[in-house]
Parts: structure tokens; sequence; C-alpha cells
């Protein structure tokens, strides 16, 4: 007997295992991802041909046992390489694992490779030819702690190609996993099958292929055995012959359904079961699944599925509703059936309002996922449909202090003229989020939680505030916005989030507009808690000249020129930002040569800068290392050097306005006072309403000389 490795995703070992036993193999040892077993040439092809869950077959050529100072190319050169391939095969090399003398899997690769490549021009004086892409012959090493493993890719490219998919959708699920997924749900090949969010198709193909006993290797044009010397063709013809015989009619009913909203997937779908055979007994429609109108058959079945279920946190808004509303649809007409999910975010499945019987840990590509089973019998259906119940008892705490909140503050805002505010600042310690009101929309931010709390914790606590948001603002779950903010360290404070949506909206304050983008940045453009500041700077500025450093979108200086600036300089880093500080003057009516717009590193420009201001308001990053500037800069290090900049640039009887955002910052009074500065500490007088609760959201001074 031989043996041989079989490959797989993780979870989904002891399925493959008895694969192996059902075709006459024997199992000698589970490890992550792979199973070891001996068998017969006839059993690996089978194998081969028949199995719905590896991903490749390799066959153990030799294992050798080493030392940390074994040398690759020695090892490899001790196994008669002639015998596992012709001078004539082309081929390519693989290298898994770590090894002390080997620095990485490319290097032991080529190691291998100039040991087989060298044996055969030593004994016949040629060597054979690498083909990385197309290979007749693919050999593997394995490193691990006692041993280098040399392997022969048996099977060659991925068992779960089947040659059937046409094209996929965004998130497919491979082949092999949706069969062990079907396989893990108890699904019976005589009940009807329904995936509601079907995408491509995947889930449902691959049930009807296993109720048709199809052999899901005979589509393939070739296998890596075929090439290998120890090939008996006689074997495989009869292996493939018996396979087609072995295959079920089709039915004269469909009982594979699945459906999506995506139409360009579902063409793929039906594309898919068509190339596979399969179209008369599939079928793929149109169909919202938290919209469910009746049952796809009269007859209960399995409902095994792949619903979105987010990689980043922001998703959660809209995810939480989608798995609510879709339990509300199965409990109204799939009664009886039995449900199963995927999904990578298990704290989704609350939502459902459903009790798990079983749940399955699996791998799809990166991410860690749960399969989870439900039932849906009659007392499961009978379970109330609203919104999911909270993780913690205090939940409700902070529904309560946003709805208090937002009673006391939407009266202030009214009366000031405001329509954008912060609602909630982690009022309650447990939920430390702040929550900002932006005219109908609102933007949840996550405060990165401490390394005291556990990080499944936080994110359950996030769920619930997610959870509660829209139902106590009466929002729907598209319009609130949910961002993480984490530390920043060694990087400018302004980080665009990695997706761009480029929708902006009109805010007003204090009788200025202002364009703000709650979705592709960190930050939206205006800084709430500078309100008063720019309130003030609006009320100074009539008939004086104003420079606004560090600029971002320019609103101070939109304040200025509404308040009847006599000139506005606006200087800031980015590009971005400054176009978006032209933008706000625009829909303001703001137009003509007295506004400027200086790109550049501010303190660059205020060492060429030869003008002098009546009025100029610095708000600076806590902490920037852009490339873009000269040297890096911290703001309690470097701010007593900006201001003293400033004092050629001050007009007699002019001021300065300083701000910013650094907790526990503290301002060097004494050397600006031996500078010749007057101070004058205005945190508290520029403390919104709004964010009264946080009275260290920001510093800010005046200064005169």
């Amino acid at each position: 007997m031989l043996e041989f490795w079989a490959l797989t995703s993780k979870g989904v070992e002891e399925l493959v295992a008895d694969e192996i036993r059902l075709h006459g193999g024997e199992v000698i040892k589970m490890t992550m991802g792979v199973v070891r077993f001996k068998a017969e040439l006839r059993t690996a092809y089978q194998l081969c041909l028949w199995s719905r869950m590896a991903t490749r077959i390799m066959r153990l050529i030799q294992s050798e046992p080493i030392t940390a100072d074994s040398d690759l190319y020695q090892v490899a050169s001790k196994i008669d390489w002639p015998q596992q391939m012709a001078l004539r095969n082309t081929l390519a090399v693989d290298c898994v694992g770590k090894h002390a003398k080997i620095d990485n899997t490319q290097f032991g690769a080529i190691r291998l490779k100039d040991a087989i490549v060298d044996q055969f021009r030593e004994e016949t004086g040629h060597r054979p030819d690498v083909d990385r892409m197309n290979p007749d012959v693919r050999f593997q090493v394995r490193l691990d702690r006692n041993y280098f493993h040399f392997l022969q890719d048996f099977s060659g490219s991925s068992l779960h190609q089947r040659g059937y998919r046409s094209g996929q959708g965004e998130a497919p699920l491979k082949e092999h996993l949706a069969a062990a997924l079907i396989k893990r749900s108890g699904w019976q090949v005589d009940q009807p099958f329904f995936d509601p969010f079907c995408g491509s198709g995947t889930l449902v193909i691959e049930a009807a292929l296993l109720a048709l006993n199809k052999a899901p290797g005979l589509a393939r044009e070739r296998f890596a055995f075929e090439s290998w010397p120890g090939h008996r063709e006689a074997i495989w013809r009869e292996l493939k012959a018996e396979a087609k015989a072995a295959e079920k009619p089709l039915p004269t009913s469909i009982q594979f359904y699945g459906s999506d909203t995506d139409e360009r997937a579902l063409a793929k779908a039906k594309q898919n079961a068509a190339k596979a055979g399969i179209s008369s007994i599939t079928q793929f429609s149109y169909g919202d699944a938290t919209k469910l109108n009746a049952a796809v058959s009269s007859s209960a079945g399995m409902i095994v599925t792949n619903p979105p279920y987010g990689e980043r946190l922001g998703e959660l808004p809209t995810l939480i509703p989608l798995y609510s509303q879709f339990s509300v649809a199965l409990k109204q007409h799939y009664q009886g059936w039995r449900l199963a999910i995927i999904t990578s975010n298990a704290d989704l499945l609350r939502a459902l309002r459903l009790s798990r019987s079983k749940t399955y840990k699996f791998t799809n590509g990166p991410l860690d996922c749960e399969f989870t089973l439900f039932d849906l019998t009659e007392k499961q259906v009978a379970v109330s449909s609203d919104a999911p119940s909270l993780f913690f008892q205090e939940s409700s705490a902070f529904g309560n202090r946003l709805a208090k909140n937002l009673k006391q503050l939407r009266k202030w805002a009214n009366k000031e003229q405001i329509n954008c505010y912060r609602l909630y600042d982690a009022d309650i310690p447990e939920y430390n989020v702040a929550v900002d009101w932006y005219d109908g929309e609102v933007v949840v931010h996550e405060y990165a939680a401490p390394s005291t709390v556990d990080e499944q914790v936080a994110q359950k606590r996030l769920f619930d505030v997610v959870n509660q948001v829209p139902p106590v603002l009466a929002i729907t779950s598209d319009k609130m916005i949910l961002k993480v903010r984490e530390k920043q360290k060694g990087t400018s404070q302004y980080q665009a989030l990695a997706k761009k949506a480029g929708q902006y909206k009109e805010v007003v304050e204090y009788g200025a507009k202002f364009l703000v983008n709650l979705r592709d940045y960190l930050d939206t453009g205006l800084f709430l808690d500078h309100r008063i500041t720019r309130r003030m700077i609006q009320q100074q500025a009539k008939g004086k000249s104003v420079l606004n450093l560090f600029a971002y979108t320019g609103t101070a200086s939109v304040h200025a020129a509404i308040g009847g600036a006599r000139s506005v300089t606006t200087v800031d880093m980015s590009n971005t930002y400054l176009d978006w500080a032209k933008k706000n003057f625009t829909i303001n009516g703001l137009t003509g040569s007295q506004y400027k717009f200086e790109q550049a590193d501010c303190l660059q420009w205020l060492s060429r800068c030869r003008e002098q201001f009546d009025l100029i308001f610095v708000d600076p990053p806590t902490f920037s290392n852009s490339k873009r500037m000269q040297d890096s800069w911290d703001v309690q290090r470097d701010h007593v050097g900006l201001l003293n900049k400033l004092i050629p640039r001050l007009a007699v009887g002019g001021k300065v306005i300083f701000s910013n955002n650094k907790r526990k910052f503290k301002l060097d009074t004494q050397q600006l006072i031996d500078a010749g500065w007057q101070v004058k500490d205005i945190s508290a007088a520029t403390l919104p309403e709004d964010f009264k609760r946080n009275p260290h959201i920001h510093v800010c001074f005046e200064l005169t000389r």
C-alpha cells in the first residue's frame, strides 16, 4: 500500500476521512487541513474522482528524519528522482513549513529543485525543464520539526474546481466547502433544497450533483497522476466508466432552488447549472431573503445558505436588520424546515431569535466561521419576531440615555439653528462610543477599547449599540454609519477609509453651510466640538485679515468670510481638504480674490510668508509625520515654536486663537510669556452644549502681544 495525504480546509478533515474510509483507504493521522492515509492505487484514483471535500491528493514519496542542521539539498539527494518522473517531463516544486536553515519557502523550493535536476544531469547528462504554471509533475516538500516530507502532487489543480464554474459572485464558497456544509446540514437527497442568498449558485449546484451521484472529478480534463511513471491507465479507464454508470437519472421535477437580489450573480448561477448539466432540476430566481412570500416547495426541506456577514465592523448597521427580517420571513413561511447558516460573525445570529441545535467550526478562505443549524419547529416559529435581544443588562441604559440626550439637545439645536451635533459621548463607560447627529443621519464612532476589556465583549457591546441606535433615533439602518477610531501612532490623525463612496451632505451651523462626508473618512469634514470657536471667529472677523492654519476643510475660514473679513487665507498640506474648503466657500456664495487657498506644510509656509494678519486661527493635529513634512509634528513638543513663528505674521493689536484636541495637553505658559505673549484660556467658554459631558474634548487659548 502507498501513503497519501488529502488536503482540505480547516474543519473539513473528519468529512474527508469519512470519504477515504468509504473508498477503502486506511486513515492513519489527521492534522489541521491534512488527512494522511494508506491505500492501494485504485483507491487513490477513486478519491481523485469522487472526493467532494478534499482539495488535493498528494502521494508521499519519502519522509526523512532531520535535525536543525540538516541541509534540504543533501536530504533530497537521497531520493531516486528518475523513479518519480521522466526526463521529458516538466516539473514544478513547492515548499511548505519552516526549518532552521531555510529562510523562506521560496529558498526551500529552489534547494529541492536543484537536488532533482542535478541528479538527472549526473545520470543522463541532461536536466528536466521547469514549468511553474503548467508542469507535468509537481513535487512538494513539507517541513516540520523532525522530518522533511517529500510528496508528489497526485491530483493536480485543486479538486474544488469541478469544471462547471463560469463565474462567481463577490464572496463565494469554494465547491469543496459547499459540499462539506451540505453534508453537515443533515440534508437528505430526497428533500427540497433552498439557498435564499445563492449568489453564483455553488450550494444549490453541489447539492444537485450529490443527489444525482455525479462524480465531481469526471469533468476534469486532466489529473497530475496521468504523467506519473507509475500510472495504470487500465485501472483509471475502468473507474471512469464505473463512475459514469453510477449516475442517477434526472428527476422529473425541480427540487433545488436559489434566489438572490444580484441579477449578475443569478445569471452566473444559471450558466454554472447549465454547464453542470442540471438546469432542468434547478431554479434560480430574483428574490429578497427578507421578503419571502411563500415556501419554494410544499414539502419541508433544507435551507443552507451563506448570507452576508461583513468583514468590517462598519457593515453591522445593515446586517443586523437583514438577519432579523430574514428570520421573520422564515417564521412566516418555512415552519418544519431546517436552516443551516455559515457566518464569520456569530453575534449576528442573535438577530434571528432562534435556538440553535448544533454548531460546527470551519474556515472560509481567511475567515474563521461557524456553521449553525436551526430547526424551524412550531415552538421556534412562535418566538417573537421583534428586534433581537441584547447581550448585556445595562444595554437598555445606553438606549435610555441616548433617548434622554436626544430630547434635551434637539430643542437646543433648533434654537441655535444647527442641525449636526453630538448626542452621546461614552456617557456610560461600558458603551465607549460617540454618537453624532447629522441632519437625519448618524455616525457612531467606536473608541478603541482599553486592553483590559476582552475584544469579544467589546464587539458584543458594539452590537448592542448598533441594535439600539436606529429605533431610538427613529432612523433606518442605512442612515447609520459605524466607524472605528483607533489610537493613531506615527500617522496623521486624518485617515481615509478603504472604500470611498463619494457622498457629500450639506449641513448648517450659525448661518454657515458645510459639506460633510459621513462615509469616506474617519473624520467627517466638520469638527463639531469647535463650533463655538468658529462662531467666535465669525463675530470677530469683520474688516480683518484672517489666517487659518492647518485649515482642514476650511470651516473656520467660511465663518470668517461670512463675518465680513477683509481677506481670508486658508493653508493646509492636503489638496483634498483644500478642494473641500473651496466647495464650502462655493455653497456659501463666497467668491473673490480676497479668499486665498495655499497648499503647503504650514511651518514651511510661515517661514516664507511676509504678510501680516489681524486674526490667526491655528488648530494643528496632535501628531503627524506625513511624508510631505520635513519633520514630524507633536503638538505638546512643538506648540511653543509654532506660536513664536506667528509673531512676525501678527499685525499690531492682532489676536491668535490656538486650539487642539490632545488629551492632557499642557500649554507652556511661562515660555510663551517670556516670548512676549499674553495668554487667556478660553477652553470652557468654547465648549458647546452637546460636549459639556466631556469637558476635556479640546483646549483653546487666546494669545495677544
